[in-house]
């Protein structure tokens, strides 16, 4: 199911199909990396190409449809056996995807001089003789310009006109017509191409007690009289090439053209399965409509896949909200008369509350996405990182499954890049090194996801040579962000590495080393009001896990009054509530701390955090939160319950402000404002060592 909205721009639409004929192509040439001989993967790239090429022609992008036809002819070659599949092959094409991709965002905003101006045509050129030399096609067809795009002429002689026509004889799968296609329809566009003939083969037709009305059993064999090209020819069955036998040979030549295969003699290697996304018959709408979200999310909007049977949950919840709204139209009309009217409103309010949690539900079930979407960027990522360094990196991927809010997993990517690109170039040794330590020279990463509660647990973990702790203090005092010989826990030590500035690099690379990121990295996961630990051991690797709230839209809160004002805490982050009594609060004075199952926990009252002017009152609470194994606790004169927060923005004005994270409207029209726990948590942790300093 797609998100592309009625009246959207065509070309818009294409670029989110080419977005994600693009993604899916590139994962079956990271998986033939790993399985070169794979026909199945070989098959899955060219026809990612083939439907690329075709409706790229179709919506004018024709730099993009003559560079991609000659992606298509290589690893045709590869399929009919000319050339084998190489790891240099899979490398280039990995860097022609690139080009596709550019080509895909500027066409349509350049002209032919234009992209000639910004080198995307030299690039092209640059890698289509790599191709070529990759696939030993010493004869290979001068590559595709923007001229030869602008005329259509992106073939060599093999693609030209034939001498007085072209005989063609071509076989549909069984189940083509059962998917859509109309055999009739491609024989008229053959006739529009010129002069044809058309005789029917028949020799495959079973008898009338086994024959299956919804199959084709029919072949046809056509002659074409005319200028017709290779390529336009094969334009005509773009749609159902990947699964048809097709034959074409000009009218010139001596031998006659041998009749189609039957259907019963299709072997499995000559048609290949059939899925879902590569049946045929499909109009360029259709195709259009069930195309999901690209990676990149363009000017005219974000789209988000959404399966059929989440919308129809979605239906029934507003189905019966319709009913509900009419029982109240109807009680309103007639007027609450005595117990029976009261008790009927009161049991519109009970089944409006049910339809709106349930309805709340659905809604953030609608914006969630399996975090595949994001670890599968990773794998390119991972693969060119290996090259670069002259590595071998083995990526692993665990809970794949799960699944989180798209804007949460949106902003989770450039964070992660940063991750693997240090884990990459710091973390994991080069062959030798791992070698001579007793380890495999391979380098193992392994991404996996899992969900806590109301939280996703994504960890990226390496097993390589691990953070080197003594390296890391020396920076640390050298930066003068800790005292010569003063005292850290291992978690606080390992924490110093996201500090800005801060690189225990021996060199810095094109990769890393600079000190700039890992802080960007923090500041950008407590931005999702998420936390990020470390751990590490010497010559066995590193794990970073990161700790995200499933969405960002709406939590659970607890809320809470300080003073006159109302605040909402997550309630993910609250671990119990105990009370403070007056005189409690008075005998601790100087030193916040409480025990709490013998052990110290540092509190803030939040009263005069807050400076609300107001006195305390007689029995207040403290509400005790925990982030990333840390502990405070917060002070609030009145616990009022959980509460159910639709979270909105701070606005320009008050986003900077520590300690609030957002800002919710209650029932009754007021403001609450979302207590950042991450930023009281670290406050609350300051204070304690000031206390602790101070003896």
């Amino acid at each position: 199911m797609s998100g592309v909205g009625e009246g959207q721009d065509p070309v818009a639409a294409f670029r989110v199909e080419a977005a994600d004929l693009l993604d899916g192509t590139e994962q079956a040439l990271l998986d033939l990396t790993h399985d070169l001989g794979s026909r199945e993967l070989i098959d899955t790239v060219f026809r990612g190409m083939h439907t690329l090429k075709g409706s790229g022609a179709m919506f004018g992008f024709d730099a993009l449809a003559a560079f991609t036809h000659h992606c298509e002819t290589a690893f045709d070659r590869v399929r009919k056996g000319l050339a084998p599949a190489t790891q240099e092959l899979v490398a280039v094409t990995l860097s022609a995807m690139d080009h596709m991709r550019a080509l895909v965002e500027v066409q349509g905003q350049a002209s032919g001089a234009g992209l000639a101006a910004a080198g995307i045509v030299a690039a092209g050129e640059a890698i289509l003789a790599q191709l070529h030399a990759a696939i030993g096609d010493t004869a290979a067809p001068p590559p595709a310009t923007t001229r030869d795009a602008a005329t259509g002429n992106s073939d060599g002689g093999d693609a030209g006109e034939a001498q007085g026509g072209w005989r063609i004889a071509f076989r549909l799968p069984a189940d083509a017509m059962a998917n859509g296609t109309n055999p009739l329809i491609l024989l008229d566009e053959l006739r529009d191409l010129g002069e044809a003939e058309v005789v029917a083969q028949t020799g495959a037709i079973p008898p009338l007690d086994v024959l299956e009305a919804q199959e084709c059993h029919l072949g046809w064999e056509v002659t074409l009289r005319g200028p017709a090209t290779r390529e336009a020819i094969e334009d005509v069955f773009i749609f159902v090439m990947d699964d048809m036998d097709l034959r074409l040979e000009p009218l010139t030549a001596a031998a006659p053209l041998a009749p189609p295969l039957p259907a019963a003699a299709q072997t499995p290697a000559e048609t290949p399965a059939q899925t879902p996304a590569d049946r045929p018959a499909q109009t360029p709408a259709q195709t259009l409509a069930e195309t999901g979200p690209a990676r990149a999310a363009r000017a005219t909007g974000e789209s988000v896949r959404v399966p059929a049977e989440r919308l129809d949950v979605l239906m029934d919840r507003v189905g019966e909200l319709v009913i509900v709204q009419s029982r109240l139209a109807q009680l309103a009309s007639g007027g609450i008369n005595g117990p029976a009217g009261e008790l009927a409103l009161r049991s519109i309010s009970e089944e409006v509350e049910r339809l709106a949690s349930e309805l709340r539900d659905t809604t953030m079930v609608l914006r969630m996405v399996p975090i595949a979407t994001l670890f599968g960027r990773f794998r390119r990522l991972v693969h060119d990182l290996a090259r670069e360094t002259g590595k071998v990196i083995e990526l692993v991927t665990d809970g794949e499954s799960t699944e989180i809010d798209k804007t949460v997993s949106e902003r989770l990517a450039d964070p992660i890049v940063h991750l693997i690109r240090n884990s990459c170039d710091h973390g994991l040794e080069p062959p030798e090194e791992r070698v001579a330590a007793g380890k495999p020279a391979g380098g193992r990463l392994r991404l996996a996801a899992e969900q806590a509660g109301g939280e996703v647990l994504i960890t990226i973990a390496d097993d390589g040579r691990g953070i080197d702790r003594e390296r890391v203090r020396a920076k640390a005092e050298a930066n003068g962000l800790i005292q010569p010989g003063q005292v850290l826990a291992d978690g606080e030590l390992l924490q110093l590495i996201f500090q800005p500035g801060f690189s225990t690099a021996a060199q810095v690379t094109n990769l890393s080393g600079r000190g700039v990121g890992m802080d960007v990295v923090k500041r950008t996961i407590e931005a999702l009001r998420g936390t990020i630990d470390v751990t590490s051991q010497p010559g066995r690797g590193s794990v970073m896990t990161l700790r995200i709230p499933l969405t960002l839209a709406i939590i659970e809160g607890l809320l809470v009054r300080v003073g006159e004002g109302k605040y909402v805490i997550p309630l993910a982050a609250v671990e119990e509530c105990i009370e403070l009594s007056l005189e409690d609060d008075i005998r601790s004075r100087g030193r916040s701390m409480i025990q709490l199952r013998e052990q110290l926990v540092p509190f803030l009252r939040l009263r005069e955090l807050f400076d609300t002017g107001t006195r305390p009152d007689a029995f207040q609470k403290i509400v005790v939160i925990a982030t990333g194994g840390e502990r405070v606790g917060l002070v609030v004169d009145q616990i009022i319950g959980s509460h159910q927060t639709v979270i909105k923005s701070m606005s320009c004005l008050h986003r900077g402000i520590p300690s609030f994270s957002g800002a919710t409207i209650l029932g009754d029209g007021g403001v609450a404002l979302i207590l950042d726990v991450v930023q009281l948590v670290a406050l609350g942790q300051q204070q304690e060592e000031r206390l602790r300093a101070a003896g």
